[in-house]
């Protein structure tokens, strides 16, 4: 049988499942305070500087992006040599 609720309805509840419940519910509030607290300190961080790229910067960066193209063109160079040959050395084998 289903048991109705009312006002005479009680329930027993140990002293250790209230300490329980009391150290649950300050850890929760102490989180909430703690948080709090660090987005108020994030929020008097200075911002970061905008990121000036300079004109020395631009330079050192295209010519790195230049150097590292034709290093590549000189490695699909020595791949396709050595391809070749390679297949110089198939047709010798037929």
């Amino acid at each position: 049988m289903a048991k109705e609720l009312s006002e005479e309805t009680s329930f027993n509840i140990s002293l250790k499942t209230l300490a329980g419940i009391a150290v649950l519910i300050f850890t929760l509030v102490g989180m909430w305070f703690t948080l709090q607290n660090d987005i108020a300190d994030a929020k008097e961080l200075p911002l970061p500087p905008d990121p000036e790229i300079t004109r020395m910067e631009y330079d050192m960066k295209d010519q790195l992006i230049r150097q590292t193209i034709m290093s590549t063109q000189d490695d699909v160079k020595d791949i396709k040599s050595q391809m070749i040959r390679m297949e110089d050395k198939i047709d010798k084998l037929k």
